[in-house]
């Protein structure tokens, strides 16, 4: 599994916080916050800690192990977390998650992670946190969706192909994509936890050009490396889109697994 390039991660965080449930997020919260003196929170994939700077006040007795295989973002997290008390990182390869990484846990937390791992790996997930009765979190999981104002006639085109490569391997084995929701509630749910799902889409409009343009890039990328749209197609659509401005719709869900 890759890195992320900080610019991005950064970028997007102002649209990821305002995506989130917030009454999934409360929950989850209140869950680790029930634990007792100091619980400790677990973020999977932490980057530069987006995820804590969500929970931000709601979490603030807590303590937080950040586990990321990028050490860039490991130590880019450190110059942006200062203020937040008790934070231990851990490089660690998400590929391979042992039990070691999760010791101590009241609650696991991921966002924008699942969408890039494989099945087998949402099984063994709910099945460790299961044997040891850790909740998960797992915020902003694409579903497949995306809607531009106005739309192009190439949109679904686009799309379709941008899903397409979603599934191929991204480190984990073929990744879930737009199937990740729907893995996660049928790994956990076998395993006796509570699932509760909600929708987080991104809605970007003004002041969300530099993301927009950074995401667009991506999905271009993305499709080219598919083959399924025709170059010239494809840069067309692009060249429109750009200016047609950053007003799009990408659909996500929230899930929060908790042990009955």
């Amino acid at each position: 599994m890759s890195g992320f390039d900080t610019r991005w991660l950064d970028l997007r965080e102002r649209a990821d916080h305002a995506a989130r449930d917030g009454a999934l997020l409360r929950a989850a919260a209140a869950y680790l916050a029930a634990g007792g003196e100091a619980p400790l929170a677990v973020d999977l994939g932490s980057g530069t800690g987006s995820t804590l700077r969500a929970f931000g006040s709601l979490a603030e007795a807590a303590r937080w192990r950040l586990v990321d295989n990028d050490p860039r973002l490991l130590e880019a997290a450190a110059s942006r977390l200062s203020g937040f008390g008790a934070v231990e990182r851990v490089e660690a390869d998400l590929t391979r998650l042992s039990a070691s990484e999760i010791e101590g846990a009241r609650l696991v937390t991921a966002s924008a992670l699942f969408d890039l791992a494989s099945r087998s790996f949402v099984e063994e997930l709910a099945a460790l946190l299961a044997e040891r009765r850790v909740a998960l979190y797992a915020a902003l999981n694409y579903d497949g969706a995306m809607r531009w104002d106005p739309p192009l006639p190439a949109d679904d085109e686009v799309v379709a192909a941008f899903n397409r490569h979603q599934t191929g391997d991204k480190g984990f084995g073929p990744a879930l994509g737009y199937g990740a929701t729907e893995a996660l509630r049928e790994a956990f749910a076998r395993q006796g936890f509570e699932v509760r799902l909600a929708r987080s889409p991104w809605r970007l409009g003004p002041g969300d050009e530099a993301l927009h343009a950074l995401f667009l890039e991506g999905v271009v990328a993305a499709v080219a490396e598919t083959g399924a749209v025709e170059p010239a197609r494809l840069a067309d659509w692009a060249a429109r889109r750009r200016a047609a401005g950053p007003f799009c719709e990408v659909g996500h869900w929230d899930v929060l697994a908790l042990p009955r």
